[in-house]
């Protein structure tokens, strides 16, 4: 690993191993460790030499962006819409646990970089191949959000509200304290009666893989109803 190590510092630098540099920083220290500095330290560079590949810090996060979701395994040509879809989802999401700090990086990009585009194109392309028509693809992929890239903005989840990185597994969740339980009843039934996988690869908490395929089921049952039933948006409840 040592003698691999060095060899990586010695070949000559480039975008793509710029990329996947950062890319290897931030998964081993948390986003909060990005920076041109710290890279440049980490290739055996000065910080300028970085400026003729990358031009500032956001087209470098964009660029990681990319690596990151160019590991999601590729589409199944001519196979069922709803397993083909549910694999590449949950692909992404083992992907993203690979990579923690991902989810916030994508949320935080105003316009989305060219490899999400392409993800989410290739994913459009998967339903109108199964059948569905323009109009419900369009009302699907807002009904799928963030999810259909392999995470979710879970109601219960503080850690995703307090802006955390993500670098580490959230602690299990713990009962509610008596006078709020006493307060707020069901949500302390619900509380109790949770349980969580332990052997989870995403760990315990409120979005643990089980909840999240349990959710995703839900979405793709739900939406090949409406493709059967030949639903539009033109004939929806007002």
């Amino acid at each position: 690993m040592v003698e691999q190590a060095e060899a990586l510092r010695r070949a000559p630098l480039s975008r793509d191993r710029i990329l996947r540099a950062a890319v290897a920083l931030v998964d081993g220290t948390g986003i909060e460790s990005l920076s041109m500095r710290n890279l440049a330290q980490d290739l055996g560079v000065v910080p300028m030499a970085l400026y003729k590949h990358v031009a500032n810090k956001d087209e470098l996060l964009d660029g990681m962006i990319d690596v990151v979701v160019a590991e999601i395994d590729p589409p199944v040509p001519d196979a069922d819409w709803k397993a083909a879809v549910r694999k590449r989802i949950l692909s992404a999401r083992q992907v993203l646990r690979r990579h923690p700090w991902a989810p916030l990086a994508i949320e935080s990009r105003t316009m989305p970089t060219p490899a999400v585009l392409g993800y989410l194109d290739s994913m459009v392309g998967t339903f109108r191949a199964g059948g569905f028509s323009a109009d419900l693809t369009h009302h699907v992929m807002h009904a799928m959000g963030s999810r259909i890239l392999g995470f979710s903005q879970e109601l219960f989840d503080a850690s995703r509200r307090a802006g955390r990185s993500g670098t580490t597994d959230p602690d299990p969740p713990t009962a509610l304290p008596p006078e709020v339980a006493a307060r707020f009843p069901h949500l302390a039934e619900v509380a109790a009666a949770a349980s969580h996988d332990e052997a989870s690869v995403v760990g315990q908490g409120c979005d643990d893989q089980f909840e999240f395929e349990f959710s995703l089921d839900l979405l793709l049952d739900g939406i090949e109803r409406l493709r059967q039933q030949g639903w539009t948006s033109s004939h929806r409840s007002r």
